[in-house]
């Protein structure tokens, strides 16, 4: 018997999958309903599911927002009105996506996919891929969603003075403080604006406009001084990058 989540704002849609998931009573077990993001996180850690059907528009964090704050993520149906940007990671990626809206036979087919695969695959290893593409979209940059203990912060990207690598992690620093993100210096490289944010260090990257100076540090090294005081090293190459972003 496979576990099931519903995670979508819309009760009329939750209840379409519902009433399409009597199909399968044999097979899947529905373990509750979320209104958002924020009950999905908590459905899913009480929970340990084998599969969500997922909304990726939803107020508070978006769907994606939210897959990226669950450790050993189960598999995921999206079920979406859509958003153009994600359908390549849903094609790629995701075990398979329903776009609002959808037929029982549509549906059926989802589901029996789902059932379909090897116990083998990896949905971890699956929706961090997923993850991946969909965050090239524009949609995906404009803020970063946290975990700080049982709790969720969204960081508007705006307020990110400067990142640096942690381990793992990378520790995004703001005016209130400094969260963990479980991603990589690389990811935020590419994701990040490169009109407002420079990579200076392979520990570091900058918030441009938040720059006061950068001084002279030993042989071919500088260090950027922000506006919050903090000291930024910033190496041969980052120093050439810095350059070129500032005209100088």
């Amino acid at each position: 018997m496979k576990r099931v989540l519903l995670i979508d704002d819309e009760p009329l849609a939750r209840m379409v999958v519902l009433e399409y998931l009597q199909e399968f009573k044999d097979s899947i077990e529905v373990l509750g309903e979320c209104n958002d993001g924020f009950e999905g996180l908590k459905a899913i850690q009480q929970h340990q599911p084998d599969l969500i059907f997922l909304d990726v528009q939803m107020p508070k964090i978006n769907g994606f927002e939210m897959l990226e704050l669950v450790e050993n993520p189960p598999a995921v149906i999206f079920t979406t009105a859509f958003d153009e940007y994600a359908i390549k990671a849903f094609e790629a990626h995701a075990v398979d996506y329903l776009l609002k809206p959808f037929s029982k036979d549509r549906f059926i087919k989802a589901v029996e996919k789902f059932l379909a695969q090897k116990p083998v695959e990896q949905p971890a290893k699956q929706t961090e891929n997923l993850l991946e593409t969909a965050a090239q979209s524009p949609a995906q940059h404009e803020r970063i969603v946290v975990k700080t203990g049982t709790k969720v912060k969204i960081i508007p990207v705006a307020d990110v003075e400067y990142l640096e690598a942690d381990d793992d992690y990378v520790s995004v620093h703001t005016k209130e403080g400094s969260f963990l993100k479980n991603k990589t210096m690389s990811f935020f490289e590419q994701t990040l604006d490169a009109d407002q944010f420079v990579r200076v260090h392979r520990s570091y990257i900058i918030k441009i406009q938040d720059i006061t100076r950068i001084d002279p540090y030993e042989k071919d090294a500088h260090i950027a001084i922000l506006k919050s005081g903090a000291k930024i090293p910033v190496s041969k190459t980052g120093y050439a990058k810095l350059k070129q972003v500032l005209g100088i």
